[in-house]
């Protein structure tokens, strides 16, 4: 793996993805990008060469596709100079549960967790094999809150949280680093995919802040990032407390207040 890897960024014509490869480029990092839009990443590629000189390949894929998520996955496998994943394509649904369409709800996995996973999965041997590589998932705070209403889409980014988590147990001693990102509210053209104004929203917060703070966890290795939570003790008691309830699903038996 080259002693400064080449970074593949999902979703990365705009938004979140996009401002990663800003500051991936600004680092000296060579980027492969890929979305379905070809023209923003040809602006952004010709933008970020000019001011970084920095080397950019662009893959247009569709991840929802088998065959265009399929093309990704060989890159991941075959090209060693790619030591960082940024699996940060994702979209949201507008409405309720029965308000969204069968189908509408099957890309939406499709593209949240499926194809995440599936590149995951492409790249992680080669990462293990070589004793080192980066996989960051972003997910979503949405994932924790069954009570913010977003049935489906939490659903995905509670399995991307899950996976990230299980994938730094597993790969992390062998020197594979896994980094899970939970945006809250962010100023992003998912939300007009879901019907919503953005700007007639508050409290969202903007993406240049957010992906910097992600990678100050990224610089500090964090297992997992909340940009947007003040208080780190409150994620640490939550993990505890988790810890602490394992055990006791161990059991024999059913607990007693299941057999009075």
């Amino acid at each position: 793996m080259a002693a400064i890897p080449s970074v593949l960024i999902t979703g990365a014509s705009t938004g979140i993805g996009a401002t990663y490869a800003d500051r991936f480029a600004r680092r000296g990092h060579d980027l492969v990008l890929v979305a379905r839009d070809r023209q923003r990443m040809e602006a952004l590629a010709t933008r970020l060469r000019q001011h970084t000189g920095v080397t950019i390949d662009i893959i247009q894929a569709d991840l929802t596709q088998t065959a265009e998520l399929a093309l990704v996955e060989a890159r991941l496998r075959d090209d060693a100079r790619i030591g960082v994943l940024i699996n940060n394509a994702g979209t949201a649904l507008g409405g309720s549960f029965i308000e969204q369409s069968t189908d509408a709800v099957e890309r939406l996995v499709a593209l949240n967790t499926t194809a995440l996973l599936r590149l995951a999965s492409a790249v992680a041997p080669r990462f293990v094999k070589a004793g080192a590589g980066t996989i960051v998932n972003i997910g979503s705070v949405v994932g924790l809150a069954p009570e913010f209403g977003m049935t489906v889409y939490g659903a995905t980014k509670a399995f991307v949280l899950f996976l990230s988590q299980g994938l730094s147990l597993e790969l992390g001693p062998k020197g594979v680093y896994v980094q899970a990102v939970l945006p809250a509210a962010t100023r992003t053209e998912i939300w007009g995919r879901a019907g919503a104004d953005v700007n007639a929203m508050t409290g969202m917060m903007e993406v240049d802040e957010l992906v910097d703070a992600a990678l100050v966890g990224f610089d500090r290795r964090e297992a997992v990032t909340i940009p947007p939570l003040p208080d780190v003790d409150q994620w640490n008691a939550y993990e505890a407390a988790r810890q602490v309830m394992l055990p006791n699903t161990r059991q024999e038996h059913a607990a007693e207040r299941y057999r009075r």
